[in-house]
């Protein structure tokens, strides 16, 4: 079963070149850095979101400036737990287009290179060049597509617990 499955993708990317698997690992690391974060949200970020609630309460002043200030300080570091590899997986949305289109580009190189030797427009030989072309394209914007709603959903939860905790956090006046 498993050696069925490597001998697949093995030809999914001989068909799609090596722009192909460039976007394939591209995608895996986005994905482990998208599960990252789920797993921080769901397991981890409670115990510090309740620990910096309690530090906070513990406070004796909570009305001065100097009040003020802390509070924003311990919103400010839970917000970058919070955040933490966000903008990294937002980065390798945008990059996954781009290695499509990469791959694009290699692939009617090829094409180009067929026409050049062989004279003609003959489709049978272009048809590798032509696949070469479409297929990064397709992985490179199924990628993408995946990646901008696991990271919306990731930054929309981010600003949620952010407003829950300034909340929680209110200054007393």
């Amino acid at each position: 079963m498993f050696v069925e499955f490597f001998e697949a993708i093995r030809d999914f990317t001989e068909t799609g070149g090596q722009v192909l698997l460039v976007i394939g690992l591209l995608i895996f690391v986005m994905w482990l850095l998208i599960l990252e974060r789920a797993l921080y949200f769901f397991i981890w970020h409670k115990h510090f979101k309740n620990e910096t609630i309690a530090k906070w309460n513990a406070r004796q002043d909570k009305s001065s400036w100097f009040a003020e200030q802390i509070r924003q300080a311990m919103i400010s570091r839970v917000s970058l737990r919070l955040n933490g590899p966000v903008p990294i997986i937002q980065a390798l949305v945008a990059l996954c287009p781009l290695l499509g289109l990469m791959g694009t580009v290699t692939g009617m190189i090829e094409v180009f290179d067929v026409m050049a030797i062989s004279g003609s427009g003959n489709a049978r030989s272009m048809a590798s060049g032509v696949s070469k072309a479409t297929i990064p394209t397709m992985a490179g914007m199924v990628g993408a597509l995946s990646g901008v709603f696991a990271s919306t959903w990731l930054a929309r939860i981010s600003k949620t617990e952010k407003m829950h905790i300034e909340d929680a956090m209110a200054m007393e006046h």
